[in-house]
């Protein structure tokens, strides 16, 4: 057993190691037996002009510079200690870290507060010094500091030395070992610093910083618009990144910025097309991969800093997120069932091979919404780190597809670590005279004894929505698990169960070929730090059998539906 156990292990880790690139590996090793040493030297200047409009989201952390609410948690920053305090989360640190205060809703009126936490972060975090100075926090503070800095008017000595230092430190720790968003995030943050400070220091962060942004953009962001690592919430974090970097190509007056802005400009567009179709009809994200509300921007947010950026042509043509529309390089699908109602169906790899991070087991789930409410939802992300509630809410069963034989789709494992994962293949997608039909089958269980494909499609037309699901092989049992919106009212009725949301008629769940239909409690977690209690029906198969679940509803005529 206990051999059994080590070549599992050995097994997982092989798989999860043999996508990563040679120079995640490299500096992994070297940024672990090389010393951070960063040298603090005076001198800062910036190079003058540079001026920033306000440009906000998101409400302040803190009203008094002391007592702190993250991701659904409030905590007391009374000492220099207490920055690096073990009785918080590593993620609570690494938002205390960012200050994000300084450019968050109403920043204007609290300038007092606000420089008195800047130089209370100067003086608590002495250089390479706790998680403020990792890369990520690093990042996300330098481009704050620096959209503070270019509102105001002169900045005192020692704030710009801290940012050089800052800068130094970042630029001996780029994010290698990670890729994905976190390098986009340092090559943002070098772009911002080396815009905005003069001398051979500077000149060399906005190349390193343009030189990273070159490679990751077109890398980054796939030809529908996508972001590649797949999460609708770091999709949207990422544009306003674009958003951030094409204001500073339009104010800072280098050339090396201004001949970059239409390009930015081009792939913002389409992310934001892609954003506003992939959305419900509350106007808010679908729970695919790591999502949650409230840590990227809203869609309005999204479209009204576009606004202020697009020229005429651009903002002519607007960003539309209306339709059916099938997404074939980022493999997210958007169905129009009409008014008020609209699936949406990730039909998408697990992320890019070398970093799956922020992936679940979630191939071939589905969000669906009716009479403008939620109706179906996957499991969403309360929390990061090691634990097995991260791990549960990564898992297979906390979405909207069928698991087989007990086992995740993909090898979720650790927080942010997957193994053998999930290959989707779309083989039809129809949308013609009101009726759309896809089918998509998944490599994700060919792992197993069975070797197992999972197949699954959809049909709708007016009033129905039809799901079909085969698993190809020999197994015991698969379950198919479609969890409802805590809003949403279940009642037993035959072999499936009736529906009734807040507003519209009641819908209809029935599944056939099920050997056996319940309704358990499960949990939805649509914010950090938050858990809801919902309800989910499991349908479980065997045999070889197709699983067909109809969901059915009616638009009356009397607008009582919408």
């Amino acid at each position: 057993m206990v051999e059994r156990r080590a070549v599992k292990r050995l097994s997982r880790l092989f798989h999860t190691v043999r996508y990563l690139r040679w120079r995640q590996v490299w500096f992994r090793l070297y940024y672990r037996v090389r010393p951070l040493r960063v040298p603090v030297a005076g001198g800062a200047r910036p190079r003058g002009g540079l001026t920033l409009a306000p440009c906000h989201w998101g409400e302040p952390a803190t009203g008094d510079g002391r007592r702190f609410d993250f991701l659904g948690e409030s905590g007391e920053v009374a000492t220099a200690a207490d920055w690096n305090a073990p009785r918080f989360s590593k993620l609570w640190l690494y938002n205390l870290h960012y200050l994000n205060d300084l450019n968050a809703v109403g920043a204007d009126q609290r300038e007092a507060l606000n420089a008195a936490l800047v130089d209370r972060w100067i003086d608590d975090n002495p250089p390479c010094t706790g998680n403020g100075w990792e890369p990520y926090p690093l990042s996300l503070r330098i481009v704050n500091l620096l959209k503070w800095f270019a509102r105001g008017g002169e900045v005192p000595t020692h704030r710009l030395d801290s940012l050089a230092t800052q800068a130094r430190a970042l630029e001996r720790q780029i994010e290698w070992p990670i890729l994905g968003n976190h390098l986009f995030a340092n090559g943002k943050a070098l772009v911002f610093v080396g815009a905005y400070l003069a001398g051979e220091e500077g000149d060399r962060w906005l190349r390193r910083g343009l030189a990273i942004l070159d490679r990751e953009i077109p890398e980054q962001f796939l030809a529908d618009g996508g972001h590649f690592e797949r999460s609708p919430m770091y999709h949207d974090a990422l544009l306003w990144d674009l958003c951030d970097l094409i204001h500073l190509a339009e104010r800072a007056g280098l050339p090396a910025l201004s001949s970059r802005r239409r390009d930015w400009l081009a792939v913002l567009e389409r992310g934001l097309h892609w954003s506003a179709t992939l959305r419900h009809p509350d106007g808010d994200i679908a729970f695919f991969n790591d999502a949650a509300f409230g840590i990227a921007p809203s869609l309005d947010d999204l479209r009204a800093y576009h606004r202020r950026l697009a020229d005429a042509s651009v903002v002519e043509r607007a960003v539309d997120g209306t339709g059916t529309r099938y997404f074939a390089d980022s493999g997210y699908a958007a169905l129009d069932l009409g008014p008020g109602h609209r699936a949406l169906l990730d039909l998408a790899p697990v992320g890019p091979d070398y970093q799956p991070g922020h992936a679940h087991a979630d191939t071939l789930s589905f969000e669906l919404s009716l009479f403008g409410r939620r109706l179906l939802v996957n499991s969403g992300t309360s929390r990061y780190g090691v634990d097995r509630e991260r791990l549960r809410q990564r898992a297979t069963a906390a979405h909207n597809t069928v698991e087989v034989d007990g086992q995740d789709s993909s090898e979720v494992w650790s927080g942010f670590r997957v193994a053998r994962r999930a290959r989707p293949t779309v083989t039809r997608f129809e949308n013609e005279a009101g009726r759309i039909h896809v089918s998509a089958g998944h490599d994700g269980y060919r792992r197993l004894a069975g070797d197992n494909v999972h197949y699954r499609e959809w049909q709708a037309r007016p009033g129905e929505l039809l799901i079909q699901d085969r698993v190809s092989g020999a197994y015991r049992q698969a379950v198919a698990r479609f969890h409802l919106h805590p809003d949403v009212q279940a009642q037993p009725d035959g072999d499936g169960f009736v529906l009734r949301l807040s507003t519209g008629g009641p819908v209809r769940v029935h599944c056939r070929g099920a050997d056996r239909v319940t309704l358990e409690p499960a949990s939805w977690h649509p914010t950090f730090g938050g858990s809801v209690p919902n309800q989910c029906i499991v349908a479980a198969f065997s045999g070889g059998v197709t699983l067909e679940t109809a969901i059915v509803w009616q638009d009356h005529v009397d607008g009582s539906a919408v």
